[in-house]
């Protein structure tokens, strides 16, 4: 769970664009729309749960591991690029 008001707001942001999303599919599918732009939304939405992954994942680590957004600058230099790593594959 995020830890913080900041990361808690985040997260509830992506998980509502997250739900307009799942809901855009839903109607989609009941409209009977071509099968490519159902694709689409449903990688939209994967890319959108991935994203949120990511948040809720760097809100565990930076807890856990101690690290806050105003570590020194060549750990928070460290942890940016092991995010943007992780955020890669998360995709």
């Amino acid at each position: 769970m995020p830890h913080s008001p900041e990361d808690k707001k985040r997260a509830l942001t992506r998980l509502a664009r997250i739900k307009g999303q799942a809901e855009a599919l839903e109607r989609a599918i009941e409209a009977g729309t071509e099968c490519r732009d159902l694709l689409q939304q449903i990688s939209a939405l994967r890319g959108a749960a991935g994203g949120l992954m990511a948040e809720v994942l760097e809100s565990h680590l930076r807890e856990t591991l101690g690290i806050d957004r105003a570590a020194s600058s060549e750990t928070e230099t460290d942890f940016d690029a092991t995010m943007r790593i992780l955020r890669t594959y998360l995709k």
